[in-house]
């Protein structure tokens, strides 16, 4: 470890510390689910946009109002459907006869959370608003532009079991989100804690916010200076490498990937396994934390062969097998 980063360890120590707190809160609505909880979290502290893939009923648009109350931060959930304009996402100019000009009516992407709820049934002049939005972090309404506020998330699920009427978002899209996840069913405990929780027909009450959006900035600012090793870098490349180049890391998957990942996963898992050292109070990076997160930022980037489908080996295998092949420093 470089000289100064056992201070930065320290202050990371120091600064995770409402990562508990917010846990905690969100527990207290929230049952089970820590890898969704985490992965939001992580989203947020690297600034990185999430896609969450999971049947209904898994109290996916739950976790995020929970996780925007427990942060203090202004919430919108847009259900999109096939007859959404992009006007009703992003704002439009209103003509006022009074004085004879246009005003400005922001749309609901204008909030610190969005949630962008089953976004696959939206027609893709939709999908392209929300995602270059996200990707400039501004909407442009006539002649101004308008910057979105900070933090900004999107958080956009899909579900996977009825594709008839949706328009699935295209590879080069998925790409813009920094992590992909796949929430499965809770355990039977889990379930039955729901149960006694949750049977019941009036709403959980509001939480008590755990942390400021001014500490998520902070939080930001430090996760920057979170120490990543040479070795660390290198294996972070080997990996993304190894996805378009297998036989290069000695890997027999070549007849099953058809594209590897692009650069922009080689910066995100950076970043997420950053946010992830955080969360576990350090101010370094390991090859554990690389590990722990390179699923969810691969699984959307590794476009599978028909080969593969035909054998049924999906993303997750493929990365499974990566992860396995490239040697760890």
């Amino acid at each position: 470890m470089e000289p100064g980063a056992a201070t930065i360890n320290d202050q990371v120590k120091e600064a995770s510390a409402f990562a508990y707190e917010l846990r905690e809160a969100m527990a207290s609505v929230i049952v089970g689910q820590r890898y969704l909880v985490d992965r939001l979290l992580i989203g947020l502290l690297a600034n990185g946009h999430v896609l969450i893939e999971g049947v209904p009923g898994l109290a996916k648009t739950l976790a995020v109002k929970t996780l925007s109350e427990a942060i203090d931060a202004s919430f919108q959930r847009i259900q999109f459907t096939p007859d959404l304009l992009p006007a009703d996402l992003l704002g439009t100019l209103i003509y006022h006869p009074a004085d004879g000009g246009f005003h400005v009516k922001k749309g609901p992407i204008f909030a610190q959370i969005v949630l962008a709820d089953e976004i696959n049934r939206a027609p893709a002049k939709v999908q392209s608003a929300l995602l270059e939005a996200m990707q400039e972090r501004q909407v442009t309404l006539g002649d101004e532009t308008h910057p979105l506020p900070e933090p900004f998330l999107v958080l956009a699920t899909q579900n996977p079991i009825e594709q008839e009427g949706t328009y699935p978002l295209p590879e080069a899209q998925v790409d813009r989100f920094m992590l992909k996840l796949r929430i499965d069913y809770p355990s039977r405990e889990e379930e039955r804690q729901i149960l006694d929780r949750m049977a019941t027909t009036t709403a959980p009450p509001p939480i008590t916010p755990a942390v400021r959006p001014a500490e998520i900035m902070a939080a930001r600012a430090l996760l920057d200076q979170i120490y990543v090793d040479d070795k660390i870098k290198e294996y972070v490349v080997d990996v993304v490498f190894a996805t378009r180049d297998p036989a290069a890391a000695g890997l027999d998957l070549a007849p099953l990937i058809e594209y590897g990942a692009s650069p922009r996963a080689t910066l995100a898992l950076t970043l997420a396994a950053k946010a992830h050292a955080f969360l576990d109070g350090r101010g370094y990076v390991t090859p554990q934390d690389v590990k722990s997160i390179g699923p969810d930022v691969l699984r959307h980037r590794v476009i599978v062969t028909y080969e593969a489908e035909a054998e049924d080996v999906d993303t997750d295998e493929i990365v499974r097998r990566v992860f396995e092949g490239v040697p760890v420093p």
